[in-house]
């Protein structure tokens, strides 16, 4: 028996939530490739992050629950309704577990930035390290991880000298005996550029995320809804 009246128009709510909610699962999609890319130009986190995988995979089971949704919806069917409010509240679930273990670990980020930083300085004379960080500081416009000070007592510089990737305009040792001057570098350390940097990463994350949660919370209240009115087979006001 098909449902009438209030019923009805929660089903057609619900359809159009489920439309929603696969644009939903497209959006997380983009910004976990978008936020994977930045990611990946930036050699001191590469490959550090899990929470741009993460939202590419939520987003692709998206598509998925909002499969049963609009079909459950549109038939009226209970079972393909039962499972859709099942895997939503799962995704619920594993969504509030993502963000709590993004918490912790932006604590545990910061610091192995910051140790990160120290073996890159302190080993600058291995090729790898100063293809590194000559990159970050270059890309970045900055200089040592605090400030261009950070260099003052490097061993494989000349004294008061920055690496040639600290120069506005970099040409051969450039940097030789402008650790101070601001003319000529960039003074300002790498390290509260790259905080700023994952603030915004985490920004971009956190905000989809949080507009994406009330939209399946109200999706789960719909479908409960419905699937009383299809149990009852009589009329919701």
């Amino acid at each position: 028996m098909a449902v009438e009246g209030g019923a009805k128009c929660i089903k057609y709510l619900l359809f159009f939530f489920n439309f929603i909610f696969w644009l939903c699962g497209l959006a997380l999609i983009i910004i976990g490739v978008l936020t994977k890319l930045s990611i990946d130009t930036s050699a001191i986190i590469k490959g550090y992050l899990g929470s741009p995988i993460l939202l590419i995979v939520v987003g692709s089971i998206i598509f998925f629950i909002a499969f049963f949704g609009c079909c459950g919806a549109w038939k009226e069917n209970q079972y393909m309704m039962t499972m859709f409010t099942v895997l939503l509240s799962l995704i619920i679930i594993i969504e509030i577990g993502a963000a709590i273990a993004g918490y912790v670990l932006w604590g545990k980020l910061n610091g192995l930035l910051h140790e990160r930083f120290d073996i890159l300085i302190a080993g600058y004379n291995e090729t790898e390290n100063r293809q590194i960080i000559d990159e970050i500081q270059q890309e970045q416009k900055c200089c040592g991880q605090n400030s261009s000070l950070d260099w003052l007592n490097s061993k494989f510089l000349a004294p008061d000298s920055v690496p040639d990737s600290c120069c506005k305009n970099i040409t051969k040792d450039c940097g030789e005996g402008a650790i101070r001057d601001t003319r000529k570098i960039y003074t300002v350390g790498c390290q509260p550029i790259m905080d700023k940097f994952l603030k915004q990463i985490i920004l971009y994350i956190s905000v989809p995320a949080l507009v994406i949660g009330l939209v399946q919370i109200t999706g789960i209240v719909l479908s409960c809804i419905l699937m009383r009115a299809i149990r009852s087979g009589y009329e919701v006001m």
